[in-house]
């Protein structure tokens, strides 16, 4: 089995949170199909999927020319009402010599068929390192979704603060469980999970919750640097946001099966997650604890002058 999908993550381009109903509205991106909302333990929507016809080449790491024809499955979500993200994801298997209609392929959502004869592990190692950009771009889709979902018209284009976006590029595979996240340049991660039995939309939860958390995490870090702490007399006040509304979001495998957190915590453990965000987040606490008593102190000095 060899599966390959990009997720890009971005600030929602709205001043404040939006609720359910706006999400259900913005994530209803299938005409029939419902949007899946949920509140615990943490608000969280998702699209109905959608297809992508593609006829392309694929990503090979010895360069060799790999024709495939099939199918994307791509979905939106939003977490919190404040973070949007697009993911798309294929799988990619071995088809005829020739193509062959495009009913043929409409039939198999989600899998792309390779003409002729490939190695699984060419195209994995392709996918993961540096793909050719006139190949397979399952960023792209993702990208475009983000970019629906943006040009709401209920949106008020005010977000409170700016933040890049990121994107996680991943390649699932069946064998002995492993996971492997890299951090690269120009907001590019990738991820490599290799687990045993078939690819499951859990998996793809899997891959969205980490480039969630990477975003927060990543966001969050560049808020700080650029607030100036123990040098601009403002930092705490730049900070707000974060405080607003980044903070609270950071809930890590909220919506990821149970079956697959051993890969979380396997992650975590190792890449220093968790603990990097709560001395981030106990950094910002102090430095707001910090300005308090210097306003405290300078309020009871000018009380003193008063009597």
């Amino acid at each position: 089995m060899l599966v390959l999908g990009e997720v890009r993550t971005a600030l929602l381009q709205n001043s404040g949170e939006i609720d359910d109903d706006a999400c259900a509205s913005v994530l209803a991106l299938t005409a029939g199909e419902p949007v899946r909302v949920s509140r615990r333990p943490i608000a969280y929507a998702v699209s109905p999927d959608r297809l992508v016809g593609v006829d392309c080449g694929l990503p090979s790491a010895s360069r060799a020319r790999v024709r495939g024809v099939g199918t994307v499955v791509a979905r939106g979500t939003i977490t919190g009402g404040r973070v949007v993200q697009g993911s798309a994801h294929t799988r990619v298997e071995r088809g005829a010599d020739r193509r062959l209609p495009w009913s043929h392929y409409m039939a198999r959502p989600g899998v792309v068929e390779v003409l002729g004869k490939v190695k699984a592990g060419d195209v994995a190692e392709g996918f993961d390192g540096d793909p050719d950009p006139d190949g397979l771009d399952l960023g792209s889709i993702g990208a475009r979704l983000v970019d629906l979902v943006q040009s709401s018209p209920g949106f008020d284009r005010r977000a409170s603060f700016k933040a890049a976006r990121t994107r996680v590029r991943w390649v699932a595979e069946t064998g002995e469980p492993a996971i492997r996240f890299t951090v690269r340049g120009d907001g590019l991660r990738t991820l490599r999970v290799v687990h045993a039995g078939p690819f499951t939309p859990a998996v793809l939860g899997l891959c969205e919750d980490l480039a969630l958390h990477d975003w927060l995490l990543t966001t969050v870090l560049r808020m700080a640097e650029k607030a100036g702490i123990g040098v601009r007399p403002d930092a705490a006040a730049r900070l707000a946001p974060a405080i607003d509304h980044l903070l609270h979001l950071w809930m890590p495998a909220a919506h990821v099966d149970p079956a697959l957190l051993p890969f979380w915590d396997s992650l975590d453990r190792r890449s220093g997650f968790t603990r990097q965000w709560l001395t981030l987040v106990d950094r910002i606490r102090d430095q707001v604890a910090v300005n308090t008593l210097a306003l405290l102190r300078v309020a009871a000095e000018a009380g003193r002058r008063c009597r």
